[in-house]
């Protein structure tokens, strides 16, 4: 069984689970134990940054775009994982 994150973030917070984020909301940074956090180098964070997107036109069979598209909205999106996906196993 699969789950959407959708489904996931559109599920309603218990009480305790609100109580959890409104006492994390009200700490002050300076209470945050970040001692088992190590430090990134310029280059991790590098690593972090999304690539920069170019707009391209392709021509695709129509049966492909339904296909894409019956997942909902993002089917651009989903095009760019599929072929990322397909560019990282050929690496």
């Amino acid at each position: 069984m699969s789950v959407k994150a959708e489904d996931i973030f559109n599920k309603p917070l218990s009480r305790q689970q609100k109580a959890r984020l409104n006492r994390l909301r009200n700490m002050p940074d300076s209470k945050i134990d970040y001692s088992d956090i190590p430090e990134l180098t310029d280059e991790q964070l590098a690593e972090f940054k999304r690539p920069t997107k170019v707009l391209v036109a392709a021509r695709l069979d129509r049966d492909v775009v339904d296909w894409l598209k019956q997942y909902g909205e993002g089917y651009s999106t989903r095009i760019n994982e599929i072929l990322r996906a397909v560019m990282s196993r050929q690496r």
